[in-house]
């Protein structure tokens, strides 16, 4: 265990924003995590408990507390009583992707799709991380955590863990603190089956065809890369939180109202916003579209510090120098843009400590 004080937050998120914490706590063991967040608690003092940094935009003020960075490692084969495949429990420190690319050389299937997201393992199943058509939600079987209420370590089944679109039990309540997780994956040669359309067509598989799981990788590497998505000291479209609003969930009489304002902004014969079917009677539509025919185009806000990426137009980026109030202005002016244009407010997908929109 590292204690540090006065340790700048910007070098540990992925948006490269955000003044300092009090107090940093750095632990490598699951035992450790439990311990130091424990004694925060016992002290009754303010406690942010870090993961990747990757969903996080802290203020510029910084944290007046103790931040627990969490850096636990372990990828661990397990037996159990689950229906076949390869039961493995991941520590919460792990890095995603390194994870995902240790699983399809494994050939293990079910997580191929979620490659080259940043961030911790931990993190996935706060919010359901999900992209091409895959969601964590999908594979998990348990997710192990520390309650802080009760200060006991609680298990979760999938079940338990009530998983929705980018969301979950344990996001917005920070009584939870993920220690590790159990996925329940398939030992193939072959990835699961194709939900996204983009990604068959690279593959040059039908929606719904499987491809072998290092082609798969490699090829939502590629996508992510040219939307700017995976990390790159080089590269500003980079620096960000990726997606930093989520899709927006409508009614269908929402929806209705959202084409009947596209119609007269863009003319009947214009573009229609995206229509996916999310459950009877929801409709899940783009945020991106919304933001691009709001008149938010890739680079909006360049040459400004921050900036919409050049590269996908949800991503807000911090193109050098932005401080969090930067950020923050240019995503309030996108999602003010978009309801001023459309009626549908949009929702932001990392969590902001010390700053709102």
């Amino acid at each position: 265990m590292l204690e540090q004080n006065d340790v700048p937050l910007a070098g540990l998120t992925t948006m490269r924003v955000g003044g300092p914490a009090a107090r940093l706590v750095t632990v490598t063991t699951t035992d450790e995590l439990v311990d130091a967040v424990r004694e925060v608690d016992d002290a009754d003092e303010p406690l942010l408990v870090l993961s990747g940094g990757s969903n996080l935009v802290v203020g510029d003020e910084g944290f007046a507390g103790t931040v627990v960075r969490v850096a636990t490692s372990g990828i661990t084969p397990e037996s159990g009583d689950y229906c076949g495949g390869a039961v493995v429990r991941v520590a919460a420190g792990e890095s995603w992707d390194g994870f995902v690319e240790h699983a399809v050389g494994q050939g293990w299937a079910g997580v191929e799709a979620l490659s080259g997201i940043p961030g911790l393992t931990g993190a996935t199943p706060v919010q359901n991380v999900g992209a091409y058509g895959q969601e964590v939600s999908q594979t998990i079987a348990q997710v192990r955590t520390y309650d802080r209420h009760d200060q006991v370590v609680r298990t979760f089944f999938n079940a338990d863990c009530e998983f929705t679109y980018r969301h979950s039990l344990f996001k917005g309540d920070s009584r939870f603190v993920v220690l590790d997780v159990v996925f329940q994956l398939e030992v193939a040669d072959l990835g699961r089956p194709v939900a996204y359309q983009a990604l068959a067509d690279g593959l040059g598989v039908p929606l719904g065809g499987r491809a072998p799981l290092a082609d798969v990788r490699d090829a939502v590497l590629e996508q992510r890369r040219r939307r700017g998505m995976v990390l790159d000291d080089d590269d500003p479209d980079t620096w960000s939180c990726g997606s930093f609003f989520t899709n927006p969930l409508l009614s269908e009489a929402q929806y209705d109202a959202l084409a009947m304002r596209a119609a007269d902004r863009l003319g009947p014969d214009g573009p229609t916003p995206p229509r996916f079917t999310d459950r009877p009677g929801r409709v899940k539509t783009s945020a991106a579209w919304l933001i691009e025919h709001a008149g938010f185009g890739k680079g909006f806000g360049m040459p400004a510090p921050a900036a919409l990426s050049t590269k996908h137009t949800l991503a807000v980026t911090n193109r050098g120098g932005a401080s969090a109030a930067d950020v923050v202005a240019l995503a309030r002016q996108v999602r003010d843009g978009v309801l001023e244009t459309f009626g549908v407010r949009l929702v932001n997908e990392p969590v902001l400590l010390g700053t709102a929109l």
